[in-house]
């Protein structure tokens, strides 16, 4: 099995998708930094101050204000209501919820990029892991060695898993170097509130807690790459099915794009919470961030999302072991 494993790393490696991937966050996170750096800035330009309270009590009556907009849905506004009740207590509780420094940038990252960017990722690097043997003709090949057909596929998957793994812990190190060359490298120890619940549009602050930033950045990412293994595992199954690597991936996409609108947009189809694709920002549980789904907890959304990944797992090696595929 090590020797399988090491044959699809080697595979994997020369692919170069682990490279390209490097080279899109050595890209994007510079983008992503300035960005951020701009935007902070024409804030305090436009508040006149740089004190981290006059600029959360500004935007608390920005948002008072969205309130007032008959044009804002009823059920946006409680998702309001609610950030401000959090703003306001951070306020009360002198805890800057924006440090500046490149661990507050990392961990913004992970829960902006955990529902669309990362998963789009681990999609480039499952995609093809199966069906890229039927497209080179190596699946022939690779089946003539004495070796069983479910511990070919699972070399595969625990190669996935290792990738996937490698490609979590590049972007918290991508993230933490670029971002610091602007925004400092302090901040580990900053405190960081979690632990907020809601019923309606009542903010329940009775299990929160003050964790330093460093352990809620360690959930944040565990969380991400739970996602991130469940995202592969779909891609995984669908590479097992489809001979085709474009088309793989092409579903792929469309499901995880698709699954992010519809969040959106049809938030009120009761059958929605049980797709995966509604459950991948895991990281609002722990920032205490409001869901338009109802009935939304972290343990139904851990449940529901393993589900998806062990019947992904269940079909990939049954079609795998079964299917005739040297045909």
């Amino acid at each position: 099995m090590l020797n399988l494993v090491h044959n699809e790393m080697i595979k994997m490696i020369r692919k170069k998708r682990l490279l390209v991937i490097a080279l899109i966050l050595m890209v994007l996170i510079p983008i992503f930094t300035y960005a951020q750096y701009r935007s902070t800035q024409e804030t305090i330009k436009n508040i006149g101050s740089s004190n981290w309270r006059t600029v959360l009590q500004q935007q608390i009556v920005d948002q008072q204000n969205r309130l007032t907009s008959s044009r804002v849905p009823q059920e946006y506004k409680q998702l309001i209501k609610l950030r401000i009740k959090q703003q306001q207590y951070y306020l009360e509780h002198n805890i800057n919820p924006k440090a500046p420094g490149a661990p507050t940038f990392v961990r913004g990252f992970v829960e902006q990029s955990i529902s669309l960017f990362l998963p789009l990722l681990v999609i480039i690097l499952a995609a093809d892991i199966v069906s890229s043997e039927h497209s080179l003709g190596t699946i022939k090949l690779l089946l003539t060695r004495p070796v069983k057909r479910w511990k070919i596929l699972f070399s595969k998957y625990i190669a996935l898993l290792l990738c996937t793994s490698f490609v979590i812990t590049l972007t918290i190190v991508l993230s933490y170097l670029i971002s610091g060359v602007i925004f400092g490298y302090k901040g580990w120890s900053f405190p960081v509130i979690t632990g907020f619940q809601h019923q309606g549009e009542q903010l329940i602050t009775d299990h929160v807690h003050i964790v330093p930033q460093w352990k809620y950045i360690l959930m944040a990412y565990g969380l991400a790459w739970f996602v991130c293994i469940v995202m592969g595992t779909l891609s995984f199954m669908v590479s097992v099915l489809m001979k085709n690597t474009a088309s793989s991936m092409g579903v792929m996409l469309a499901a995880l794009i698709s699954g992010n609108l519809l969040e959106q947009v049809a938030h009120h189809w009761p059958a929605l919470k049980y797709s995966a694709f509604t459950h991948l920002r895991l990281t609002n549980y722990i920032a205490g961030e409001a869901s338009l789904i109802p009935d939304m907890s972290l343990p139904f959304s851990l449940a529901v999302l393993s589900v998806w990944a062990i019947i992904a797992l269940i079909i990939s090696f049954t079609v795998f072991t079964k299917r005739d595929v040297l045909t």
